[in-house]
């Protein structure tokens, strides 16, 4: 992507990505977000070579101590997450996730013996789920996999790389409540590449503190860097917040495994917009102000509940948004996020945003200065790029 930074990208030909495609599991009636991308790109544009020691293993020792990368329209400036109070103005809207992450990690064993290590993808009901399986050999629909609980999983069916699976006790009648089954058998899905399994001190820094509702399976990892004391301070300088939802899934860790963008099968989030959300926007933009999405969840929540016509709609919905460079953005101005994976969907997301050059060249630079990156590591405030994130490298 960068000569010289070990960003280099190879270059692809393809036609214009135009593809609808339907969710495994979306609510009846519901259609998903058309996917989008307008350039001729291909998925080796957005790798790049990341040292292995700047993989952030831990979080820093207080929320809110990180560094900070500013991406501004007239160049990069170094600074510490504490100065964002000085990077935003009264009058200003700041739009978080308030998601929750589930304990949606669990080990079981098979009627054969064999062991199972699974992630609850999403809670259907009481009693059903989505999840992947890991397993020596795949289980089949009416195979049982038990628990150290005594409770066991029915799986029903698979679609794709999910199994739809039903949660019953063997030895009673009781009907199990699954979020709260997870809360006291699961464990915190902590990302792949973070080494440790998940301790105490994970189970209180991998949620933000305006966490609310549950059904992640992974953070919203923009809103780690904020405690209450820096949320005091943004609202006593007359900056507005809000909330949505968006359930993170297992698919925010995947990397594009296919060349030619068109091909790849976005995976789909549900998410809640509330109204009065919809109603602190209009707010925003009539006096003024700037809409600051706090993570890339934040941005495709928004994004993905537009309307043909560009609007902004309240309501409960899925999305496979997969937003690359040259999608046009309705809503949101400014954008804070966590440094993201080569390969990746939300890579694809903030160069759409602050422009490819611009990233690969703030990517190279957070590499020199040996920044911290993916969850637990730094931050970086993107401006919208004013091209619409049509540069490119030639």
């Amino acid at each position: 992507m960068v000569p010289g930074a070990g960003l280099e990208p190879a270059h692809c030909r393809q036609r214009q990505i135009l593809s609808l495609m339907r969710l495994p599991i979306s609510p009846p009636g519901q259609q998903p977000s058309i996917i989008i991308a307008s350039m001729n790109l291909c998925t080796s544009d957005f790798d790049y070579l990341l040292p292995p020691e700047l993989i952030a293993q831990t979080p820093s020792m207080r929320r809110g101590e990180s560094r900070l990368l500013h991406l501004a329209l007239s160049g990069l400036n170094d600074t510490r997450f504490s100065a964002l109070p000085g990077l935003v103005s009264a009058g200003d809207l700041l739009v978080f996730n308030d998601t929750r992450v589930m304990k949606a990690r669990l080990h079981g064993q098979k009627d054969s013996g064999g062991r199972v290590e699974a992630l609850v993808e999403r809670v259907l009901s009481e009693t059903e789920a989505w999840v992947q399986i890991r397993a020596s050999h795949a289980p089949r629909p009416e195979s049982v996999i038990h628990f150290t609980d005594g409770r066991a999983w029915r799986v029903l069916e698979k679609q794709e790389d999910l199994y739809r699976v039903w949660l019953f006790s063997p030895a009673s009648e009781e009907v199990p409540d699954f979020v709260g089954w997870l809360d006291q058998v699961g464990e915190l899905p902590l990302p792949p590449y973070i080494a440790h399994l998940a301790g105490e001190d994970d189970e209180h820094r991998y949620q933000t503190v305006y966490a609310r509702h549950l059904g992640a399976v992974a953070a919203p990892t923009a809103g780690l860097h904020f405690d209450e004391e820096m949320l005091q301070r943004l609202r006593q300088q007359g900056v507005e917040t809000a909330s949505l939802t968006l359930h993170v899934g297992a698919g925010t860790f995947q990397p594009v495994r296919v060349e030619r963008l068109e091909d790849h099968r976005m995976h789909a989030e549900w998410l809640q917009i509330p109204v009065e959300t919809v109603d602190a926007i209009e707010r925003t933009r009539a006096r003024g102000g700037r809409v600051l999405a706090v993570g890339t969840t934040s941005l495709r929540a928004l994004e993905g509940a537009v309307d043909e016509r560009g609007q902004l709609q309240a309501g409960a919905r899925e999305t496979r948004l997969f937003i690359t460079p040259g999608y046009r953005f309705h809503v949101v101005d400014r954008l804070l996020t966590n440094f993201h994976l080569p390969r990746s969907t939300l890579l694809m997301l903030i160069s759409a945003f602050g422009g490819m050059t611009s990233v690969q060249r703030a990517y190279a630079h957070a590499i020199e200065q040996r920044y911290r990156f993916f969850s637990y590591g730094d931050a970086m405030l993107i401006e919208k790029d004013p091209l619409g994130g049509k540069e490119i490298n030639p």
